[in-house]
């Protein structure tokens, strides 16, 4: 079964990737699918809902449900999607919903449009039973100031979400006469005053009313209300600004109000005592949460959170993860339970992937937060650091890597952002063990060793390129502030004399960067690399480990330099041929060693002797003839050098045909 499911989800996966080539394109541009077997409905909605999940669900692609005989539709998932009221209203309204959810989709779809399209269809209006559209607008066009269907024409909808909406009074005055709600969540709306609900009090069973900040109800009213609703079994009252006075702890206090509450939620409410809880709970003998967050309360042994009674608070790591799996979409809750989560972590003895976990989600709930994400990374080295990483899954700790990363990202001028980043990423376990992308994260530690030189990280540069492949490597190579920077690095490190390991690291970073890639190479080489290791050959003689560095990359440099010039063709003589010699005048002048300027002298002249007429002319195009007699006339240059650009240039006054030396040099010549 567990394979079974595993196929399945792969497969739905690849239809989402590849929905506009199983598909043909109608006239108004949606998308039918060419061949469409009868979906079972369950099928049909987990594809709909993984398309939305997978962010290729638009106006197009919507099209395939046009299809109500092959593609049957009762729970539609399209949060976060790009689809317009037109597209809406065509490829999901004609289905008998029982299930929307169309909360915080990216165009300008409204609350308005969502509910004239479900009320164009009598089934909708009759069976729809759950509909969230968080984070929408209640209208349009400016001027619009009513809604162009009501809500309680939906005559069947039991649940109702429109948190963080502009939701105002008139707009719960319409929802509360809908004929069988019984969950209702108005969170962070414009809602000044709570009456209303009392038109549904008889079947109310579900409030969530968080972050009212508008609201402007006398306590007296704000209770007499709440003391009302006889059945309610859920309610959030929660409030990250309110400052409790006496007449709001009635509510908990006084006996006999709201008692089939199973949870509570008083999160925020600032001065509330144990006491007042402790009060509230010994009424309410069916109560299995309370939310405490910032009220100050909790630290009774009732509260504790561990046994029957969950309680999101702040007292104890218990009532912490209570609290990050009870407001991971909710900012102001989420950062003031990381900042007590970082003290109770900073000295864990065990793995605790649970709330490693926890933590990840709330990262990535509120990715644009910067304070989140701050603390958030913070929190994350405490759970990873040392021996504590190890008992972590990979997948896991896969998964929190990439967070890691793009949280940098996001902020990349945040020093200390960066820092707890990195402090993390640096583990060896994570660059040795984890599957992430580690072309990103060298790119994240070469900026940062660039700009901040911080202890350590020339180190993990080092350790990191060397787990990339080579397209990752030339990627990076192409940065030519990275070389510069290591090479200053080095530079500084030599003109003391030192021998460390930021010096060690960086020498392996170099040689690592220059593995088989052209254009690190030649930064190289501009950058004056070539005449700096010469230095340094001679500076570290004695240093085996820094002479492999040093030689390890100059190999790379000529062997990367001789094959970018060298162009494999199959011809009847199966022979090698130069594109062009530019490569190699760099190590030809005055400056270079011997033993550069002998290499490169010697791959000029194998070619000249295996084909003259040809490469003499490409030499004597590009003006390699004066650069080899310059050589051969200075007096600093090496007998051996001498004897072997004076057997070139014999070579030249055998062969040169002016004449025709531009036609061939047109050909062969291609400098890259």
């Amino acid at each position: 079964m567990i394979i079974f499911i595993f196929y399945l989800y792969m497969s739905m996966a690849w239809v989402c990737h590849n929905v506009e080539v199983l598909c043909v394109a109608q006239e108004d541009g949606s998308l039918h699918f060419r061949h469409c077997p009868v979906f079972p409905q369950e099928l049909a909605d987990q594809l709909l809902h993984r398309m939305a999940d997978e962010g290729v669900l638009n106006d197009r692609t919507v099209g395939i449900f046009q299809n109500l005989e092959h593609l049957r539709l009762r729970r539609a998932f399209i949060q976060s999607s790009q689809l317009s009221a037109e597209a809406f209203r065509l490829s999901l309204c004609p289905h008998k919903l029982q299930e929307l959810n169309a909360s915080h989709i990216h165009s300008s779809i409204t609350i308005s449009d969502v509910l004239r399209s479900l009320a164009s269809n009598k089934l909708c209006r009759q069976c729809l039973q759950t509909l969230l559209m968080d984070g929408l607008r209640l209208y349009g066009e400016a001027g619009e100031e009513s809604l162009q269907a009501s809500f309680n024409m939906l005559r069947g909808l039991k649940k109702l979400s429109l948190a963080w909406t502009d939701l105002d009074d008139r707009g719960l005055e319409d929802i509360c006469a809908i004929p069988m709600l019984e969950s209702l969540d108005v969170s962070g709306t414009n809602i000044t005053d709570l009456t209303p609900l009392l038109n549904c009090q008889s079947r109310l069973l579900s409030l969530t009313a968080h972050g009212l900040q508008k609201l402007e109800m006398p306590t007296s009213s704000f209770i007499l209300v709440l003391s009302k609703l006889h059945l309610l079994r859920h309610l959030d009252i929660s409030n990250d600004r309110l400052v409790m006075d006496r007449d709001n702890l009635q509510l908990l206090e006084r006996p006999g109000i709201l008692p089939q509450l199973v949870s509570l939620d008083v999160s925020g409410w600032r001065g509330v005592s144990d006491a007042a809880i402790q009060a509230s709970v010994e009424d309410r003998p069916g109560l299995r949460f309370i939310g405490l967050l910032g009220t100050a309360a909790g630290g009774s042994e009732l509260l504790r959170g561990d046994g029957h009674l969950k309680v999101a608070g702040e007292s104890s790591l218990t009532q912490l993860c209570e609290a990050l799996r009870r407001y991971s979409d909710r900012e102001s809750f989420i950062r003031e339970v990381l900042a007590h989560l970082y003290s109770h972590t900073s000295d864990m003895e065990e793995p605790q992937p649970h709330i490693l976990k926890l933590v990840l989600a709330g990262m990535r709930h509120h990715t644009d937060s910067l304070h989140v994400q701050l603390v958030a990374s913070a929190c994350v080295f405490n759970l990873t650091v040392q021996e504590l990483v190890l008992g972590m899954p990979l997948r896991l700790l896969g998964n929190v890597v990439q967070q890691l990363l793009a949280a940098m990202k996001n902020f990349p001028n945040h020093e200390q952002l960066q820092k707890n980043c990195l402090l993390t990423l640096c583990s060896d376990h994570i660059l040795q063990v984890v599957p992430f992308d580690r072309s990103v994260h060298t790119h994240f530690l070469s900026a940062l060793v660039t700009v901040h030189c911080w202890s350590g990280l020339t180190k993990r540069l080092s350790h990191t390129s060397l787990q990339l492949s080579t397209e990752e490597i030339a990627e990076l190579g192409a940065e030519a502030f990275i070389m510069k920077q290591l090479l200053s690095i080095v530079q500084q490190k030599a003109s003391l004399g030192v021998v460390d390991s930021t010096l060690k690291f960086a020498l392996s970073a170099l040689w690592n960067l220059t593995d088989e890639t052209p254009t690190a190479c030649r930064h190289f080489i501009q950058c004056q690399g070539i005449e700096l290791y010469m230095e340094l050959l001679e500076s570290y003689y004695s240093e085996s480990s820094i002479q492999q560095k040093l030689l390890g990359l100059l190999v790379n440099v000529f062997y990367v330099l001789y094959a970018k010039c060298i162009l494999l063709h199959r011809s009847l003589s199966l022979s090698l041929s130069f594109r062009t010699f530019q490569p190699f005048y760099p190590l030809l002048h005055i400056s270079q060693c011997s033993g550069v300027q002998l290499w490169a002298l010697w791959a000029i002249q194998f070619v000249c002797r295996q084909n003259a007429p040809q490469y003499c002319n490409v030499l004597q195009s590009e003006g390699g003839t004066d650069i080899l007699r310059v050589l051969s006339s200075h007096p600093d240059t090496h007998s051996d050098v001498k004897n072997l650009t004076e057997n070139i240039l014999k070579i030249l006054e055998r062969n040169v045909h002016p004449t025709s030396s531009g036609t061939k040099c047109a050909n062969i010549i291609s400098v890259s």
